[in-house]
């Protein structure tokens, strides 16, 4: 059953919430001297006023919420998002054309990173500070923020904290989903602050701390560098990307977990985490070896280099400090095999998750198992519980899908004359929320070339990604619509 009412006044409420964060930008443009603060007041300004005019026709409505409306709500949302966030590039004439500015709003609230800009450091610092913000918001989503900072849905937060959450197993700190939400907001946002301070004191100015903190923790990847991270030529500014990387790639509700209930148990015992930082270790061993053997470079810069570019590939940051794509093809190819792999569900990188991963490979060993034991009931574990069944169906409808959007990617590009790597690439780092990808479009390299229908299905395709479909294509589906 659908509530049209209560739909358009959360939505109504949520450009308000957008309207807010977009006002820092003006503080920024004021105490800079920028000519852009127009702009974003007028970009403000359709933000409240489209917003009071939904709320206020919608006034009478309800609070309660179905698990229909979630998933409307969630879907709109990020698509308005999206639409007012542009109004600044397009209104100060940074980024004049529509599909351009969309594609980069959407890049940033989808955390993906992808950029069609040929000159950042030419911006105006307040519209990259808001490249930054919609990275920050996007990390946790835009919904969230709402749950955890205005409890104002009263029984429909499960639905809308259901539809937007990200993974396939989700954590529950609190029986009210506003606590939990907070939470999880705490941790987030002491690790921007955190992040911030020590991006300070490796070298970074104020304002480039500020950014890259927010685009760090929420595994985005905008950079105030053309260059991204390797502009700075600073080692431990490198070290110190890597580690907020990390971090914003492992499990947020784990991390409360260590961090206040004092539970380190915690982190050894989750199966999933144990996987996330193998991965990491492997990966980084033998990239490290490739690069030393085959580039030149000597211990400490092949090892530095090694571990940052599998970190940020798998976290779904999408930062780079070399163009991978100049390295020997099977270092690429393991990189590329870490974007589809991702890091932990119930953190803000995109992709697979390594949970996904883990059960999937279970469920295939499974198999074998049971080809030799027909009668033997083997169950899937995950940190010592039994994966339930229909949550293995999930991942495994949900591995379709993601290939299934990933050669529609691939079709769509080389339809529009694009070669099958740089086809490839795009489709992997778009679904995947990643960011850089491969071929002529590598992590040194802008998006400004694509033509605009590939512009516009990638603007899909991160969507899609970053809800991890159902919320979205559920909406495509005839059953959906039947009101029962």
């Amino acid at each position: 059953m659908f509530h049209p009412k209560v739909i358009f006044r959360i939505i109504g409420m949520l450009l308000f919430l957008e309207a807010a964060f977009l006002s820092s930008s003006v503080a920024v443009a004021l105490y800079y001297g920028e000519n852009v603060v127009p702009a974003l007041l007028y970009s403000i300004a359709a933000m409240v006023g489209v917003g009071a005019l939904l709320v206020c026709k919608c006034r009478n409505a309800g609070r309660d919420v179905s698990r229909k409306d979630g998933y409307i709500v969630v879907t709109i949302t990020w698509i308005i998002f999206s639409l007012f966030g542009a109004l600044p590039y397009m209104l100060s004439g940074a980024i004049p054309g529509f599909t351009d500015a969309y594609f980069e709003t959407m890049s940033g609230f989808t955390t993906t990173g992808a950029t069609i800009l040929n000159d950042i450091e030419a911006m105006p610092k307040s519209l990259l500070f808001w490249r930054a913000m919609t990275h920050w918001v996007g990390g946790l989503g835009i919904v969230f923020f709402t749950v955890a900072v205005f409890p104002i849905f009263g029984l429909g937060d499960i639905h809308l904290f259901a539809a937007e959450s990200v993974g396939p197993m989700r954590a529950k700190l609190h029986p009210r989903i506003s606590v939990t939400a907070r939470w999880i907001l705490t941790i987030y946002l002491g690790l921007t602050v955190i992040a911030a301070v020590s991006f300070f004191f490796a070298g970074m100015g104020w304002f480039d701390s500020v950014c890259h903190s927010m685009a760090t923790v929420s595994t985005g990847g905008f950079s105030t560098k053309q260059e991204s991270i390797a502009g700075f030529h600073s080692p431990l500014i490198e070290y110190v990307t890597a580690l907020f990387m990390f971090l914003g790639g492992v499990n947020l509700s784990l991390q409360y977990m260590f961090i206040f209930k004092l539970r380190p148990k915690e982190l050894i015992r989750d199966t999933e985490f144990r996987v996330y930082v193998t991965i990491i270790l492997c990966f980084t061993v033998a990239i490290f070896f490739g690069l030393f053997f085959t580039t030149g470079l000597g211990v400490e810069e092949s090892f530095r280099s090694s571990l940052f570019q599998v970190v940020s590939v798998q976290t779904t940051t999408g930062y780079a400090t070399a163009n991978y794509v100049l390295w020997k093809p099977i270092l690429w190819l393991m990189l590329c095999a870490l974007m589809f792999i991702g890091a932990c569900s119930g953190s803000t990188s995109g992709a697979m998750k390594c949970t996904r991963i883990t059960i999937l490979c279970k469920v295939m060993m499974n198999e074998f198992k049971r080809i030799v034991h027909p009668n033997a009931v083997i169950p899937v574990r995950m940190a010592g519980k039994v994966v339930p069944v229909g949550v293995q169906s999930a991942i495994l409808a949900y591995t379709v899908i993601y290939i299934f959007m990933l050669v529609c990617g691939i079709v769509v590009n080389m339809g529009f004359g694009i070669d099958f790597l740089s086809s490839f690439g795009l489709s992997v780092s778009f679904v995947g929320n990643v960011g850089p990808a491969l071929g002529n479009y590598g992590p040194m390299d802008s998006l400004a070339a694509l033509p605009a229908g590939v512009k516009w299905f990638s603007a899909f395709q991160m969507l899609v990604g970053r809800l991890e479909f159902f919320a979205v294509l559920l909406l495509l589906t005839p059953i959906f619509w039947k009101k029962r």
